[in-house]
């Protein structure tokens, strides 16, 4: 991944993948109507602004989005083309995907690891002696970074998605069986040169499905689409795991390789619209300080179930209502 820098309100170095990790070395440029004493209600209303990396400022995403792919299908195109290019400019290792910051590996496998045992341990407990025989899909997998480093060790079968067909192919001669030390029980089957905005999975396969760091390619229209359409893949009780840079509040637009972090409340109004519902976050620890938070989210199409809370004495107490 390369390097570059942009012009906000000082130079602020950054950089993405469309593969596997789209990392900023600045939190944000700078704190925007984020007063402590109106926080909340400004908070609400500022969200969806944000910046471009030449420092342009957008009243909304929807001025954003009307301006970089407006309602013609070719400009549609050319945004995609544009962001697959760019990565295949990219080399395909580790330290390439991960911009130069190949240590941020270790932890961010780690954080990844916690995170998914506790799905795993919930949601899918007859797994734990080999009952179940679990799938995963890989979205934006890049050159199986994350398969090999952690998802073949837990799924039976792994499923990869990468549109950059040089990082596809990086990934499946790194995942043969005479290259990796994987048992029979544990394999990638599949290596799927597709990009998201027009992959639909096969109906009922995957136990999870992983988005981790590509999703920020996608329009927000193209975000809906595709998480309706995967919604088919998962199996019964099945879970979507999205990992992302989280941006401060509203988003901040790379007019290079075409991309966009969002901010939780963005993503929230965006699961909504999916029909999805956040079964469990947590955000990740030990990252450079200098990097955009990142966030994981496991994302149900269930409503949660409400917890059951032992009623207080006082509420004992109360005298009952005659419905």
């Amino acid at each position: 991944m390369r390097h570059h820098s942009i012009l906000y309100s000082e130079l602020i170095a950054k950089d993405f993948s469309f593969a596997s990790v789209r990392r900023r070395l600045a939190k944000e440029p700078f704190d925007r109507a984020n007063s402590r004493q109106n926080q909340t209600r400004i908070r609400v209303s500022m969200e969806k602004g944000g910046l471009d990396s030449a420092g342009r400022e957008f009243k909304n995403a929807e001025e954003m989005w009307r301006e970089q792919v407006g309602e013609d299908q070719s400009k549609k195109t050319e945004w995609y083309r544009q962001g697959i290019g760019y990565w295949e400019g990219v080399e395909a290792s580790a330290n390439g995907v991960l911009g130069g910051y190949g240590h941020v590996n270790e932890p961010d496998i780690m954080g990844s690891e916690a995170f998914l045992n506790t799905l795993l341990s919930e949601r899918f407990p007859d797994a734990a002696n080999s009952q179940r025989h679990l799938v995963v899909l890989d979205c934006g997998s890049g050159i199986g970074r994350v398969t090999k480093n952690l998802l073949i060790r837990y799924f039976n079968e792994v499923d990869l998605l990468e549109p950059v067909s040089h990082f596809l192919e990086t990934a499946r001669e790194s995942l043969a069986p005479e290259n990796h030390m994987a048992s029979d029980m544990h394999k990638a089957t599949n290596f799927l040169c597709v990009p998201l905005q027009e992959f639909t999975p096969e109906a009922g396969r995957y136990d999870i499905i992983w988005v981790q760091w590509c999703i920020g390619h996608l329009t927000d229209d193209d975000f809906v689409s595709f998480f309706k359409r995967a919604k088919v893949g998962l199996k019964p009780g099945g879970l979507f795991v999205l990992k992302e840079n989280i941006a401060r509040t509203g988003f901040v637009l790379d007019t290079e390789d075409r991309s966009i972090t969002r901010s939780d409340l963005y993503f929230k109004e965006l699961f909504c619209q999916c029909g999805l519902h956040i079964y469990k976050s947590k955000d990740q620890k030990g990252l450079p300080e200098e990097l955009f938070a990142v966030k994981m989210y496991a994302l149900t199409t269930d409503l949660p179930k409400k917890a059951h809370r032992t009623k207080s004495k006082v509420q004992a107490n109360r005298p009952g209502v005659i419905k």
